[in-house]
């Protein structure tokens, strides 16, 4: 209920962002018709349609793309005719002879059909195949959730009481204009001019989604920024995990719940299937990781250490592997990776995300300590209060019987990728470069799907980034079509990572990395040397940066001296 109020109170908000703007033309074209049968049934219409197409992007891959795409060309066609009976009543009784006949005419001078609530709501379908909201933190959350729990009911219902929220502002102003409208008429007179007018933005508004305004320079100008107000919103309804408190060795520990069932595996690694019955008698550290998260990999050097310790005194680690991207669905790319990063206690692949459903699991990584009758103890989220999990671990395994256990912590001092992060607040934020969930980009509209040649613009501000080149964006990467492409990013922060793959063909792609236009010299990353080259062979998270001096601003470009790489997401350190 939480997660639906927050949903709907997003969309109240999108009245405030400046992507509504191309659409409000629409919205406001049968603004002094009655509200019931005209402005309701057009916001229904226009919040179904933006749920439906919204979910099959979430959900249906390319081909959605597509065919949402060849409705928007459809939509904008109506619009257009739309706003052209509104310019002149001529043309509009020429236009709507042949929709008497459907009772389907979408001027407001066509005669009493003009007030069909069936036109009203084909006029909301049109304006829902064009809205492009800008993704906010809230449609962010909800689109990412969508991705990744699939096809369901409350997927959709996310989705439709977000659009609800949007309708619900949208018909509060609309009802106010049309007052206002009635009111200019009789006053002054007006009504030929304001419907000429609103027929001029409806043109406009046409004009504004074709040149993609809608999904480009609106989503980074603001009238009024409402990315704190949402921020703010999810916090309040579903905050950050708080750090666990400090634990007091040999305090008692709560009962959270049974071991949840391990059989949604969909392979195993490095162990034959296990179960939680054949796990009973042995303490258990259940890990969900994904090889790509610079996070799990920071964790992974404890993990590996506490297996390492105490494996021959009952305790049993078990990695869930649940992939982020699609390449960490392939059981080859884990298997390479887990042997590259030293894991050799037994890693599920949770490529259905079934175990982590079970263990009503929400991020990357998380630690669930299991105690010998089968029962969860305790739960850590993200990186950090190692020294305490070690000593749960240590007292579950006193509980269970073990003696004589090995003294001391699980060292700190790790090297390379591994090591942890630099601690500044103030690093610039994992960034996603599909345009699923892209933001901050600032090199002009993205053509999704499509190959198109970009330019980054000649200043960036913090967190900005930008491609250059020709390049095809798709819903989570974007992939460089020739060689000599580039990406720009202004960060924040120690250390700069970012996920890098192939193209199908496998081949090996050379890059050269700068920072401020320089080779990174001694700031240079694992994956680069000095002069800054390095190559892409795999599909996994490089490292790029590691400044020798503090974590200041500095301006990142890594430039592709072949094409085919396709590039995931920023991390900072």
């Amino acid at each position: 209920m939480l997660v639906l109020i927050l949903a709907y109170l997003g969309g109240v908000l999108t009245i405030l962002s400046p992507c509504i703007l191309p659409v409000l033309p629409f919205v406001f074209a049968r603004s002094d018709k009655p509200f019931m049968r005209n402005g309701l049934p057009m916001l229904l219409g226009m919040a179904i349609t933006f749920a439906a197409v919204a979910t099959l992007a979430a959900l249906g891959g390319g081909w959605a793309v597509h065919a949402n795409q060849y409705g928007r060309y459809v939509a904008m066609v109506v619009l257009a005719f739309l706003g052209l009976t509104l310019l002149s009543t001529h043309l509009a009784e020429w236009i709507s002879r042949p929709f008497v006949a459907l009772g389907n005419r979408l001027s407001q001078r066509s005669g009493a059909d003009g007030d069909s609530i069936w036109a009203a709501a084909g006029l909301g379908v049109a304006t829902g195949l064009l809205w492009a909201p800008c993704a906010g933190p809230i449609l962010g959350l909800l689109l990412t959730g969508a991705a990744l729990n699939g096809a369901s009911v409350q997927t959709t219902l996310l989705l439709l009481t977000y659009a609800a929220g949007a309708a619900t502002s949208l018909g509060l102003a609309l009802m106010i204009g049309g007052k206002v409208f009635g009111l200019m008429k009789r006053s002054l007179g007006a009504g030929e001019w304001l419907r000429r007018a609103l027929g001029v933005l409806v043109l406009a508004g046409v004009a504004a989604i074709a040149l993609g305004l809608d999904t480009g320079l609106l989503t980074r100008v603001s009238l009024a920024s409402t990315a704190g107000i949402e921020q703010k919103l999810i916090d309040a309804v579903r905050p950050a995990p708080a750090p666990q408190p400090a634990h007091e060795t040999g305090a008692p520990l709560p009962v959270e719940g049974t071991m949840p069932s391990l059989a949604g595996a969909t392979q195993w690694l490095n162990s034959p299937p296990l179960t939680r019955e054949s796990l009973r008698g042995k303490v258990v550290l259940v890990d969900f990781w994904t090889y790509s998260c610079i996070n799990c990999i920071r964790t992974l050097p404890y993990v590996r250490g506490w297996y390492d310790k105490y494996k021959d005194h009952g305790l049993v680690v078990i990695g869930v592997h649940a992939p982020e991207f699609a390449f960490e669905k392939n059981p080859l790319n884990v298997a390479k990776a887990v042997k590259d990063l030293g894991v050799d206690y037994p890693v599920a692949l949770d490529n259905d995300y079934a175990i982590w459903k079970g263990f009503n699991n929400e991020y990357w990584p998380a630690h669930y300590f299991i105690d010998a009758q089968g029962r969860i103890r305790y739960h850590h989220f993200g990186e950090g209060s190692y020294h305490e999990s070690e000593d749960v671990i240590r007292q579950l395994l006193t509980a269970a019987g073990q003696k004589n256990l090995p003294g001391g912590y699980v060292g700190d001092d790790h090297r390379g990728v591994e090591a942890a992060a630099s601690g500044d607040r103030t690093r610039s934020p994992e960034t996603y470069l599909g345009y699923a969930r892209a933001m901050n980009f600032v090199g002009g509209r993205v053509d999704r799907n499509e190959a198109a040649d970009y330019r980054a613009p000649g200043t960036l501000a913090v967190n900005q980034w930008a491609l250059e080149g020709r390049w095809t964006v798709r819903d989570e990467n974007a992939q460089l079509d020739t060689a000599g492409g580039a990406i720009v990013y202004r960060f924040r922060g120690r250390d700069l990572h970012l996920v890098l793959g192939t193209a199908s063909d496998g081949k090996p792609v050379r890059f050269r990395v700068t920072i401020d236009g320089k080779p990174p010299g001694a700031d240079h990353g694992m994956d680069t040397d000095a002069d800054g080259n390095g190559r892409v062979d795999s599909q996994r998270l490089y490292q790029l940066v590691r400044q020798a001096h503090g974590s200041g601003e500095r301006l990142f470009t890594i430039t592709f001296l072949d094409p085919g790489v396709q590039a995931y997401a920023f991390t900072f350190g």
